[in-house]
């Protein structure tokens, strides 16, 4: 996996107004560079602009712009990725991951983010901002109740992080149903859901797990049986020898190995 920025992957209603603990680490990246906070997700402006601007202005962030494109013939206009050759970082919003990928994916602007990205910048997004990270999305699927086959859409992501499936709202909208029926449709994709108020910031190879909630981890490597393509739609999934790991803030994942890490110590 390629060295680049630090991607944060936030399940969605990250603080804002208290400790901010997630918005306090993506700042300290940023070293008082610019950051460009992208309501693409929304289908119109609701004022996400405006809550961060004034959740980061507490951080020290006061160098914010807001990237925003009705449809791909923006995306396609340069001057909506000049706005990232000077940013430290961008910040996606939630709204609808679809719309992120579907406006942006394969135009100049998708180009500038994975740039920014090699180049060292931030690359943040919360609740539909961090499904878009992965290679594969998430797009719709009942959540608070076991995966029914044939209950789901999927679509490509930017791929900023390769092999994995981001699950957002993870915990509190009840989606581990979901999520294992997602990787029985692609066991070779890790997949990975993010509590409300919580991150991985993803290195290189390595996440570590930030906030106030869990990470849990779906891993189908080792998968021996499931009724994906055998059972009628509408039938309970089956599937066995699936890994699970649950996380917490201070744990680290390691990606390549797909098991947890540990931290390196100064001697």
């Amino acid at each position: 996996m390629a060295e680049g920025g630090p991607l944060f992957v936030i399940g969605g209603h990250e603080d804002k107004g208290g400790e901010r603990e997630i918005l306090c680490a993506i700042a300290e990246y940023l070293d008082g560079g610019r950051l460009v906070v992208a309501t693409i997700a929304s289908h119109a402006r609701e004022g996400y602009f405006e809550s961060y601007c004034n959740a980061f202005d507490a951080l020290g962030v006061a160098d914010l712009v807001e990237l925003y494109v009705k449809d791909r013939a923006e995306a396609m206009d340069g001057s909506k990725s000049q706005m990232l050759e000077n940013a430290a970082g961008i910040f996606f919003t939630g709204g609808d991951q679809l719309r992120i990928v579907s406006q942006i994916g394969d135009t100049p602007l998708e180009a500038m983010v994975h740039d920014l990205h090699r180049r060292g910048g931030v690359i943040a997004g919360t609740s539909a901002g961090a499904s878009a990270q992965g290679e594969t999305m998430l797009i719709t699927g009942a959540g608070q109740e076991s995966y029914r086959i044939g209950d789901m859409h999927m679509a490509p992501g930017l791929g900023l992080i390769p092999g994995v499936m981001i699950d957002q709202h993870f915990a509190e909208r009840g989606r581990i149903g979901r999520l294992l029926g997602a990787v029985a449709h692609n066991p070779r994709l890790l997949g990975i859901g993010v509590d409300e108020d919580t991150a991985i910031v993803v290195k290189g190879e390595d996440f570590d797990v930030i906030g106030a909630g869990g990470v849990t981890i779906v891993d189908a490597a080792r998968l021996s049986h499931s009724n994906i393509a055998e059972t009628e739609p509408d039938s309970v999934l089956s599937m066995h020898d699936v890994t699970l790991h649950a996380l917490s803030a201070g744990d680290r994942f390691n990606l390549i190995s797909r098991r947890p890490a540990k931290h390196e110590t100064a001697d």
